[in-house]
C-alpha cells in the first residue's frame, strides 16, 4: 500500500511501487494535463510539483514524473497542472496568456507547474530567478522570448509576496487553491509503510533506472531508500565530512556545509543537468551508474574520498572513491551491498577547489570532457593535490603520475605545462560520439589550464602558457 496526496485527493493503492508516476496519474488518475514528452527528464513536460512536510511546513520542489518510481510519492503532496487550476486564470496563466507564451500548449503545463514551484519558494522574486525556475522546461515553438517576458511578468508579480504568511498570500493572490492550507494536516495523517531491504533492488531517485529499463523494474521488488533518513544526511564530525547515499543533486547545493567548504559549489551545480533532476537525483546513484562523465564522480574523485558499504547482512567495509571503478560500467559491489554514504577529509584553509565541464551546451547537458581539482598551498608550493577528469577513459579518471609531479612544486607556467603533459601522456581516450581522441586531449589540457589560470590568476594566464614550448 503506497499513500499520498494527489492534488486534494488521498490516494491509497496497492499498485506496484515502482510504476512510474506519470502513468499513474494519466492511465489511473486520468489527469491528461500532465504530459508524455521525452520519458528521459529533458523536456519537463511532464512536470509535478512534490511537496514534502518539513519543520511545520510544506516544502515544494518540481520532479519530472516520468523518471519517479510511484513508491517516491509515499507520504508526499503531488500537484499535477488540474491541482492548480481554478475557476478563473491564476497570474501565472495570465502572464502565459498576455504574452502570448504558448503556441501548441503540450509543453505549457510544464511550465505553469514550474513557475508555480517559483512562487511556493523563498527564492528572489527577480526575473532571472523566474527563468532558473523553468531551466528544466523545453518548447518546441515560441522561442523563449514570450516566456521569458511572461517571467517578468511573474517576478514583478511576486515582489509584495508576503514570505511570513506565504501559502495565505499565495491563496488570497489565486496563485494555489485554497485546499493547499489544508495540505499539512492531512500529510501528518497518510500512513509510511516500512520496507525491508533484503532481497529486493534498491532504487533511490531512479532517473538513470527509468531511462534505461522503465517496463523491467515492474518484474520485481525494489526497496526505495530517498524516504529513508539515515541515508539523506549531510554531517561534519571534526574535519569529516560525511553524505548519505541518498542525498539529491539539490540538498548537495542547498548544504551550509558544503556551501562553507566551497564557495562556488552553486555555480558548478548549475552545470549539472536540470533543476527537476537535480530535484531527484542522488550522489550513490551517480557513482553506481559508473559513467565515465559523471559531474558528481568527478568532483568527489578530487577530494580523495572514501566510500562506505553495507551488506545486507550489516557486514561494512570503505573503499576510496578512486578504486571503485573497475571497467566500463563495473564497480566494486557485491551481491547484498550498497553504498551507505561518502566521506573526505574536510580541507584546510589554504586548500583550492575546481570543477570545469565542457559540453556541447552549457547547460542541461552530458560532459564531453569535465575535470576536478583540488589543492593544498604553502609558500606558494603544492603540500596536497589530487586531479580527476571524465570522458578520457572507460572509468572516471584518477591522475596519480600528475599528481605525484605536481607534489611540491611551485605554481608557475612551466610546471603547469609540464604537469599538463603528463596527464594527457597518462591516458589514452577513444574516439566516440562527444569528439576525436584529439579532441578529448585537447580539450582536457585545456580544462588543466583553466583550473590554475581560475585559481592562480596573479600568477598563471593562457598567455604566459602560449609562450612555453
Amino acid at each position: 500500500m503506497i499513500e499520498f496526496i494527489l492534488n486534494d485527493k488521498i490516494i491509497k493503492t496497492e499498485k506496484h511501487n515502482a510504476m512510474v508516476l506519470l502513468d499513474f496519474i494519466r492511465n489511473e488518475q486520468n489527469l491528461k494535463g500532465t504530459k508524455s514528452g521525452c520519458k528521459e527528464g529533458d523536456c519537463g513536460a511532464c512536470t509535478v510539483l512534490e511537496g514534502t512536510y518539513k519543520n511545520g511546513e510544506m516544502v515544494y520542489k518540481t520532479i519530472v514524473s516520468c523518471l519517479t518510481p510511484l513508491a517516491n510519492a509515499e507520504g508526499k503532496h503531488i500537484v499535477t497542472i488540474e491541482g492548480l487550476n481554478q475557476n478563473e486564470l491564476t497570474p501565472i496563466q495570465k502572464a502565459f496568456v498576455d504574452q502570448a507564451a504558448t503556441q501548441c500548449g503540450f509543453c505549457t503545463p510544464g511550465f505553469i507547474v514550474s513557475f508555480s514551484n517559483f512562487a511556493l519558494s523563498d527564492i528572489k522574486p527577480i526575473k532571472s530567478e523566474a527563468i532558473n525556475s523553468v531551466a528544466g522546461n523545453i518548447c518546441r515553438c515560441t522561442g523563449y522570448k514570450s516566456i521569458e517576458k511572461a517571467a517578468e511578468d511573474i517576478s514583478n508579480n511576486l515582489k509584495t509576496r508576503d514570505l511570513n504568511n506565504k501559502i495565505d498570500w499565495l491563496i488570497q493572490n489565486k496563485y494555489v487553491p485554497e485546499y493547499f492550507k489544508n495540505i499539512p494536516e492531512k500529510i501528518k495523517n497518510l500512513k509510511i509503510y516500512d520496507s525491508n531491504i533484503e532481497n529486493k533492488s534498491i532504487i533511490a531517485g531512479g532517473t538513470d533506472l527509468y531511462v534505461q529499463k522503465p517496463e523491467k523494474m515492474l518484474e520485481s521488488e525494489h526497496t526505495f531508500i530517498s524516504k529513508q533518513s539515515n541515508f539523506k544526511t549531510i554531517e561534519q564530525f571534526g574535519n569529516i565530512c560525511e553524505i548519505g547515499a541518498a542525498v539529491t543533486i539539490s540538498e548537495l547545493e542547498e548544504s551550509n556545509i558544503l556551501n562553507k567548504i566551497f564557495p562556488d559549489l552553486k555555480d558548478y551545480i548549475k552545470l549539472i543537468s536540470s533543476l527537476q533532476i537535480r530535484n531527484m537525483a542522488t550522489l550513490a546513484g551517480n557513482f553506481v551508474n559508473a559513467s565515465p562523465i559523471g559531474d558528481l564522480t568527478i568532483f568527489f574523485l578530487a577530494l580523495n574520498s572514501k566510500l562506505h558499504i553495507v551488506s545486507d547482512k550489516n557486514i561494512k567495509r570503505e573503499i576510496y572513491l578512486k578504486d571503485f571503478f573497475e571497467d566500463y560500467k563495473k564497480v566494486d559491489l557485491n551481491n547484498g551491498e550498497i553504498i551507505e554514504k561518502l566521506s573526505f577529509e574536510i580541507p584546510s584553509e589554504n586548500h583550492l577547489f575546481n570543477f570545469e565541464k565542457i559540453s556541447k551546451r552549457t547547460h542541461l547537458d552530458i560532459a564531453s570532457v569535465n575535470s576536478a581539482i583540488s589543492l593544498s598551498v604553502d609558500n606558494e608550493a603544492i603540500t596536497k593535490v589530487y586531479l580527476s577528469a571524465g570522458g578520457l577513459a572507460a572509468i572516471p579518471k584518477y591522475f596519480e603520475k600528475t599528481c605525484e609531479f605536481l607534489k611540491d612544486k611551485k605554481i608557475s607556467s612551466q610546471n603547469i605545462k609540464n604537469a599538463a603533459k603528463i596527464a594527457v601522456d597518462e591516458v589514452s581516450p577513444i574516439s566516440d560520439i562527444r569528439g576525436s581522441k584529439e579532441y578529448k586531449l585537447l580539450l582536457f589540457r585545456q580544462l588543466i589550464y583553466a583550473h590554475f589560470i581560475k585559481l592562480f590568476p596573479e600568477k598563471i594566464s593562457i598567455n604566459k602558457l602560449s609562450e612555453i614550448d
